[in-house]
């Protein structure tokens, strides 16, 4: 684990942790160094996060106990009518369709926050960004893996060809890249703010671009753009409240596992063929619930204290058959596996903030506008066409999120800023590692490196990691699930505790992506 004492970033990749560090040591605060590392981010690890996707955040401003919440995720069109796709036989949105991409919430809500809770300006955050796409990164690992494991998308459209790739082939981890569209649009926004995004030739070119594919996109939509402050939602677990955005995302997900899992009993070992086969079932019920009621609490009825109520939780926990599993699942309405990247700072004023930011699939849908650079998210994705559900593409709507910061606040104070990558698996990630931490007494670093284990939403597939798989399958199997290896690796995860009685930072970060935690 890395310690500190002054400041600490966990994030999933070397430029961004350093960056977060840097703009802590030249005076800015947990803030400012979350969003400069982020930044970096969607230029250095750009299949995972960019401009063209959507943010969430978590901020507990010098110690203060309940967190503020901030939903930046984007809206769809105003023309996206359910009544038009069903007319187009469009039955479901494809990964690379320009139905994908509703409006990119990220610089909104990094102009935002920063403006609201910062103490640099926009321009001196993204300067480092704005430095490596101008004048080039070397890839790192994973990084060249998710593009060589995007390459029949990436080659699909031609500004997403010539900047991700050499010679229509993947590159290796070691080789150069550069961005010079999106450094310049980065350096716009930091000298003239979020509307030179949102507004002017920049959106007029994305505008311009995503109808030319087909969609519904307006420059109105674009300048219309707004995110907002959202009530957080908590639970208790085991003495701590922990904090999660309020629905579209699926925080509520996470603390309805940790709420089933309240009502059962652990055996010492974590890793014990029991304790998963709970975590699993828990999981499984609790995303069945997901994807029956989570949506854009605005545009939808969302029953958060019925998903919230210990009554719920001890109804589904009394549904956990230890010799069988649990039936036939509603089928997921929407897509299994996505790209993110999460990013804890905590200052020396012990600001904390949790905050994830993500373009959906590994490099999202692919789809870039080739002046300004922008690589699109594919988040519409997660919509139904379908008349009566919750979750129903509609005029400038919110999507079902999967990415969600979280927080741990005990005695009045924010002791844990945390998130766990990975799409739909965050929910069950957030649960699993918190049972690690608190159930099972392991330190940070241990619990990210224990196996994973993930069950498909709507199915009986459990996808598990090596190691876990030889202690459970024969099992699952005979309880009537099926083990399968991950087509990814399953999910990531970085964390910062605050150790308050003795004034210290302790963070960690998974060894499943390429960053690292550093305190100072």
């Amino acid at each position: 684990m890395a310690v500190g004492r002054h400041g600490m970033a966990a994030t999933s990749h070397p430029a961004s942790t350093l960056t977060a560090i840097e703009i802590m040591k030249a005076g800015g605060n947990a803030m400012d160094a979350a969003v400069a590392a982020c930044a970096v981010q969607s230029v250095v690890e750009a299949g995972s996060t960019g401009i063209g996707g959507d943010c969430f955040a978590l901020i507990s401003l010098k110690s203060a106990g309940k967190p503020l919440a901030y939903n930046g995720s984007g809206r769809t069109p105003s023309a996206a009518h359910l009544d038009w796709y069903v007319k187009q036989g469009i039955a479901t949105i494809d990964r690379q369709s320009p139905h994908a991409v509703t409006i990119p919430g990220a610089v909104e809500a990094w102009a935002r926050l920063i403006a609201d809770h910062g103490r640099m300006s926009l321009r001196e955050i993204l300067a480092p960004a704005v430095a490596m796409a101008r004048d080039g990164y070397p890839l790192t690992e994973r990084v060249a893996y998710d593009i060589a494991s995007q390459l029949p998308l990436l080659s699909a459209d031609e500004a997403s060809r010539k900047t991700f790739l050499v010679d229509g082939k993947p590159p290796q981890p070691g080789d150069i890249q550069k961005q010079p569209g999106l450094a310049d649009t980065l350096e716009r926004i930091g000298r003239e703010g979020p509307r030179a995004f949102y507004e002017g030739d920049i959106a007029a070119e994305m505008t311009e671009f995503l109808r030319s594919k087909g969609g519904l996109h307006t420059r109105e939509d674009f300048a219309q753009a707004a995110g907002e402050y959202v009530e957080p939602v908590s639970t208790v677990y085991r003495g701590r409240t922990v904090y999660e955005c309020a629905p579209n995302g699926q925080g509520i997900v996470a603390l309805l596992i940790l709420n089933i899992l309240s009502h059962l009993n652990f055996k010492p070992d974590p890793l014990d063929t029991e304790n998963l086969y709970q975590m699993v079932e828990a999981t499984r019920l609790a995303y069945a619930a997901r994807d029956q009621f989570v949506a854009d609490m605005a545009l939808s009825d969302v029953p958060v204290s019925y998903l919230l109520s210990d009554k719920l939780a001890e109804e589904l926990a009394r549904r956990i058959d230890p010799a069988k599993a649990v039936g036939k699942m509603p089928e997921l309405s929407g897509v299994e596996h996505s790209d993110t990247v999460y990013i804890a700072t905590v200052d020396k004023d012990r600001n904390a903030v949790s905050f994830i930011n993500s373009i959906f699939h590994p490099y999202g849908a692919g789809l870039m506008a080739p002046k300004s650079g922008v690589l699109f998210h594919n988040r519409g994705q997660s919509f139904v066409v379908e008349a009566g559900h919750r979750n129903a593409i509609a005029p400038r709507k919110r999507p079902m999120h999967t990415i969600i910061p979280g927080m741990v606040v005990e005695d009045g104070r924010p002791t844990l800023s945390f998130g766990v990558m990975g799409g739909h698996y965050q929910a069950m990630g957030h649960a699993w590692l918190l049972s690690l931490l608190f159930d099972h007494g392991l330190d940070l670093q241990a619990a990210m490196d224990l196996p994973r284990l993930f069950p498909l939403p709507g199915s009986n597939a459990v996808e598990a990691e090596a190691s876990v798989r030889a202690i459970v399958e024969a099992e699952f199997v005979k309880r009537g699930l099926k083990l399968q290896p991950p087509l990814r690796p399953i999910g990531g995860a970085q964390a910062i505790r605050i150790d308050w009685a003795r004034n210290v930072l302790i963070g960690a970060s998974d060894h499943r992506k390429d960053g690292f935690a550093l305190g100072y």
